[in-house]
Parts: structure tokens; C-alpha cells; sequence
């Protein structure tokens, strides 16, 4: 694909893509269950829960509990899609998640709405920066940050057919929408090259996947290739697709709503270091908790906007030898 064929669809809440295709993958899949941590607002449940009340449960703000009984019901042979902030999906219930869900290889879905720093006004409390490091840590654990409404809704659907745990993370505000709507170009564990460059390689998840966009579009203009990757799937990464992108390119650009310990940007730097090691400069919050703020601003003031990703793409090309 190129760069000029990227473009704004329309503008949607990832939050919303995940309502929608919920609601989708319980008319053709009766398995599938929802529990929520009274956020079913949040996670514009309205519409499954009027069609499949029989197949909500209300836990209230009981998130240990919640997770304990998502894992009760995969005995059963239910689908259980646990919804809450990403904070308490993760932080606030990794013991269970740990021994209830991941040890004992429960078909649980934990979805995690309002992550990273575009939460925005509710703050540093609300805002975690270490779930994607939390959660691709556990044994067994697929690990999945899509980038825009359409993906959410893919990716929704997507995990319902894979065995095991999956933590599906996704984000609050209204946000570009540019992929498929059909959802096509989303496979679970497969990077999506985005546009194809010699220069130097962007590789992004979530939010940061529209910056990356916007970045090189910015560096094209002064004459700079630049590829880039929407790693949805953090684990299982698809290797192949880095080592091939970083054999070509030479220096890499990682960039993630999340911190550059731990997440994205350490997964990929683990690949390159045993394969092609490559200049690579990292664009996520560096060892800090966020604040509160509006959304732009904080990505603005945390390094995480387009002109930080254009500079950190120079910066890696210089590097080079």
C-alpha cells in the first residue's frame, strides 16, 4: 500500500469497535458471554446486553471476582469476555489473571478499555503504561493493541476462535479509522505493513499507528522512505516480519502508548538484537506515570506525536553505519 492511500475514514472510539463487534460475534456464536465491572456504558454494551441479557453478567466493582468467574464459566464451555479499564483489568487483578486464567490455560478474553495516556482527564491512576508488559509476560498469554474502530471490531471477533487467553487493550477517545471495515486486513499474530519503505521502519500498535502514519508522510516530503508496520499483535510477534523489514530498512522506530519498558519497543528490540541488530529509537513515556490532561496534549508533552516520531526516525537513520 502506499502512503498516499492511507487515508481518515471517519473518526470513532476504539471502545465502540469492540460494542460492535461483540454484539456481531453473539448472534453467530452462542457461547460467548460478557462480564463487566459496571462499565457496561464504557464499553457500548447496550445493544448485546438488550438481545442477550441471558448472557451478561453484572459483577459490580468486583474485578478479582469477575476474572475468577470468567474462568468458572470456560469449564462449562462458555467464551467469558471480562470488560473493564485497562488499570483494573490488568494491575488490580494479575494474581488472578496469573493462577485463575494464564496457569491454568482458561479460554478467558479480558478486554481493557480507557489505556494509555489518551484516558486522559481521569489521570495517572487510571492511565497504566505497564499492562502490555504485564500481560505478554504470562506463559500462554496472546497480547493484542489494534490501532483504530475497525481493527477493534476485527480483532473483537478475531479472539473468539483461538484457544487460550487473550488480553485485547483499546482505547477511549475518538480516534482516526482507516483499515478495512470489513476487518480483511486483521489476522491474529500477523503484522500489517502499512506502506513499504527502504530508509528506515516505524513500528507501531494502537493510537500510535495513526502517528506513525502521519510521520511518514511528513518524512516522505523531505525526501525520507520510511515502512510502516501496525504490530496489532504484540504476542505472539510475528518475527518474520520484523527481521524482513529491519534487514532492508537498517534502523527501526518503535512507537507505543505504553511504556518503552517492557512493551512494544522491548519486544522488537529482543528480535533484532538475535537476528539483524539495527539502530532503534524508542517513542512511549520513559519510566513515568502520566497525568491528567487532554488527550493531544498529553502525548504532546509525554514524546509521543508525530514530530517526535519524525525526529527519532532521523535520529535512528543517523545512527547507522
Amino acid at each position: 500500500m502506499a502512503l498516499e492511500d492511507i487515508v481518515i475514514l471517519n473518526e470513532k472510539e476504539t471502545r465502540a469497535g469492540f460494542g460492535e463487534g461483540i454484539y456481531e460475534l453473539a448472534k453467530t456464536n452462542e457461547n460467548v458471554v460478557v462480564l463487566t465491572a459496571d462499565l457496561a456504558g464504557s464499553f457500548k454494551l447496550g445493544p448485546f446486553i438488550k438481545e442477550f441479557n441471558n448472557r451478561f453478567v453484572q459483577c459490580g466493582i468486583q474485578e478479582a471476582n469477575m476474572i475468577g468467574m470468567a474462568a468458572g464459566l470456560t469449564i462449562g464451555g462458555k467464551i467469558p469476555y471480562t470488560t473493564t479499564f485497562a488499570n483494573f483489568s490488568t494491575g488490580r487483578v494479575y494474581d488472578q489473571i496469573r493462577q485463575s486464567v494464564a496457569y491454568s490455560d482458561k479460554n478467558v478474553k479480558i478486554c481493557a478499555s480507557h489505556a494509555g495516556l489518551t484516558l486522559g482527564e481521569d489521570g495517572a491512576t487510571h492511565q497504566i503504561l505497564e499492562d502490555i508488559g504485564l500481560m505478554k509476560m504470562l506463559p500462554g498469554m496472546t497480547v493484542i493493541n489494534p490501532c483504530d474502530f475497525n481493527q477493534t471490531k476485527a480483532a473483537t471477533k478475531a479472539i473468539a476462535d483461538i484457544h487460550g487467553p487473550v488480553y485485547l487493550r483499546f482505547g477511549r477517545p475518538k480516534w482516526p479509522n482507516f483499515t478495512k471495515e470489513d476487518g480483511s486486513d486483521f489476522v491474529i499474530g500477523k503484522a500489517q505493513v502499512l506502506a513499504e519503505g527502504t530508509d528506515v521502519t516505524l513500528i507501531a500498535c494502537g493510537h500510535m499507528v495513526w502517528k506513525s502514519v502521519e510521520a511518514a508522510k511528513e518524512l516522505a516530503k523531505e525526501g525520507i522512505s520510511a515502512e510502516v508496520i501496525n504490530m496489532h499483535t504484540i504476542k505472539p510477534l510475528d518475527t518474520e516480519a520484523v527481521i524482513k523489514s529491519l534487514t532492508k530498512t537498517g534502523a527501526v522506530v518503535t512507537a507505543e502508548e505504553h511504556n518503552i519498558i517492557g512493551g512494544l519497543g522491548d519486544a522488537i528490540a529482543q528480535v533484532a538484537a538475535r537476528n539483524i541488530p539495527v539502530p532503534q529509537e524508542y517513542i512511549g513515556t520513559n519510566d513515568t506515570f502520566g497525568e491528567s490532561g487532554k488527550p493531544e496534549q498529553l502525548l504532546k508533552k509525554y514524546g509521543l506525536d508525530t514530530p517526535n516520531i519524525v525526529a527519532a526516525a532521523k535520529k535512528a537513520i543517523s545512527r547507522k553505519k
